[in-house]
């Protein structure tokens, strides 16, 4: 489902990007740098490259 596939994607950049009680944030670079690696064989390639053009041209934050 392409739900499915969005959520994947929008979770590990979320979850990496976020302070968790056991680890701090792995900070926005990170994540996607995840999720670029693994274009294609974790995450649906389209769904990670619209999510990186929201980040990369549209300048999407996370709030604080």
């Amino acid at each position: 489902m392409l739900e499915a596939k969005i959520l994947s994607v929008t979770d590990v950049v979320e979850a990496m990007a976020s302070h968790r009680p056991y680890r701090p944030a792995l900070g926005i670079d990170k994540a996607l740098e995840e999720i670029s690696r693994n274009k294609g064989v974790f995450y649906d390639a389209e769904i990670v490259d619209v999510c990186l053009k929201l980040f990369d041209e549209k300048k999407f934050e996370f709030n604080k």
